[in-house]
């Protein structure tokens, strides 16, 4: 088994990187696909260097191969979506099919290929319902990887499946996703919504912000933990027959209610608690396709995704690093 993981220097291509070795793919050669950040902590991952959109590199990172991870992305960045997602997924899958030995394509996709909480929805969504991204060329480029990953299986019958997840939070992400200040992570800002002088009075009060839906109730959105991705990955690569041409939804159980985490985090740390009205709508992505054929499980809730969160503490040798700001 060899293991070809793209965008390994990410989020996730690391944290899957250290759980490879302490999972039943341990004794598998990994090969890991880098454009700029080094991997200089796993020292059995070999590297190969260069553009995903250049097809001699991806023919270099193919050899013998049997298993991909595809996580390269990036975010509102036009100069470089096609080339990315298009254009380098294209080359991937290229080279994939034309393997006799070929055993398992994993794309990790994203709930902005269906909106997340952009539109109204009556309903949760589910993984038959269609595409509607929002405006922007990154939901434009997860929307385009899961419809050439599937025609590539109707085609070809190459096998593989896509995981989407929403929101994905490690460490003290979750917290900075709270934040009144300019090192919010991700949107919509609580700053930008409620003015610099408010936002400065909320930040120092240690407030944390209850977003509101359109209709004035405490707004409800996907979020998953980076463990939780992880263990689907994982998941996915050891039962293909289980993944192969499906798209699974990896979430928490439930969407986490904005209102009860600030109820939460006011009972244990005392924080107060501000609401904040947006123009966003509740959203409940339902993972029971990914239970029901991958067994797979999300183990971090709401509250337990805020407690990570204020209880992470930062070593010297950890600095804080957004790979993708959006």
């Amino acid at each position: 088994m060899r293991i070809l993981i793209t965008g390994a220097s990410g989020k996730v291509g690391q944290a899957l990187l250290a759980s490879l070795s302490n999972s039943p793919f341990a004794g598998a050669e990994q090969v890991a696909l880098c454009h700029r950040r080094g991997l200089d902590r796993f020292p059995d991952v070999e590297i190969v260097r260069g553009s995903i959109s250049d097809r001699s590199v991806v023919r270099c990172a193919l050899r013998g191969v049997t298993h991909v991870v595809h996580l390269a992305t990036c975010k509102e960045t036009p100069d470089d979506a096609m080339d990315v997602a298009v254009k380098g997924l294209f080359w991937l899958l290229e080279e994939c099919r034309a393997k006799p030995d070929f055993e398992q394509f994993v794309l990790l996709g994203g709930d902005a290929a269906v909106g997340h909480c952009f539109y109204p929805r009556e309903i949760p969504i589910t993984e038959d319902q269609a595409h509607r991204p929002y405006p922007g060329c990154y939901a434009l480029s997860k929307v385009l990887e899961e419809v050439m990953l599937e025609q590539s299986r109707l085609q070809y019958g190459l096998p593989g499946c896509c995981l989407r997840p929403p929101w994905i939070m490690e460490k003290d992400d979750f917290r900075y996703a709270l934040s009144f200040g300019d090192d919010a992570f991700g949107g919509p800002r609580p700053k930008d919504l409620v003015g610099a002088e408010a936002a400065d009075r909320h930040r120092r009060a240690g407030a944390v912000p209850v977003l509101l839906d359109a209709d004035g109730t405490p707004l409800k959105r996907g979020f998953v933990h980076l463990d939780d991705v992880v263990s689907a990955i994982l998941a996915a690569l050891a039962d293909p027959a289980a993944a192969s041409g499906h798209t699974f939804h990896i979430a928490m159980d439930e969407p986490l209610d904005y209102g009860e985490v600030a109820a939460h985090l006011a009972a244990t740390r005392g924080l107060p608690a501000v609401e904040v009205p947006t123009g966003c709508h509740s959203v409940w992505l339902d993972s029971s396709k990914a239970k029901q054929r991958l067994g797979w499980r999300p183990q971090v809730d709401a509250r337990s995704l805020a407690d990570r969160a204020w209880d992470y503490e930062r070593a010297e040798d950890d600095p804080r690093i957004v790979y993708y700001p959006g």
